[in-house]
């Protein structure tokens, strides 16, 4: 997996501001790969990957996938699904979580500092996601 920290690297790089990268697997629950250039409390990073998968595969979020599915007439397990991105903001930090679109099981997490600008941030880890996918 150290080419995959190596690419997270170059996404860290790439995108404004950015402090820290993981890759989630949500299938297993597991964190592929992280890679940081500020410490992160230990805490934070062993769950990172439940609070990723909570976000993508909680409950109510899962719900809310197949009424859209429904209305729009799309297959309920045609492993399509409705929610790509999504979008944090804390006091000083920005949170980008991506669904892989080679592997839809999977989440690329980036966190940048809160005055990063958004749509650049957004922009540079849409372009480095299929390099990391690419890898795993």
């Amino acid at each position: 997996m150290s080419d995959l920290e190596g690419h997270l690297q170059k996404a860290i790089v790439s995108i404004p501001e950015c402090v820290a990268a993981g890759y989630v697997d949500l299938s297993t629950g597991m964190l592929l790969g992280i890679r940081t250039v500020d410490s992160h409390p230990q805490e934070v990073l062993e769950l990172l990957s439940a609070a990723t998968s909570d976000l993508f595969q909680g409950t109510n979020v899962v719900t809310i996938e197949n009424l859209f599915k429904k209305a729009r007439g799309l297959p309920a397990d045609g492993g399509y699904h409705y929610f790509q991105e999504m979008i944090i903001t804390s006091d000083n930090l920005l949170h980008l979580f991506l669904r892989g679109k080679t592997h839809t099981d999977h989440v690329v997490v980036f966190v940048c500092r809160r005055s990063a600008n958004l749509g650049m941030a957004i922009m540079k880890a849409r372009t480095a996601l299929p390099d990391i996918e690419s890898v795993v």
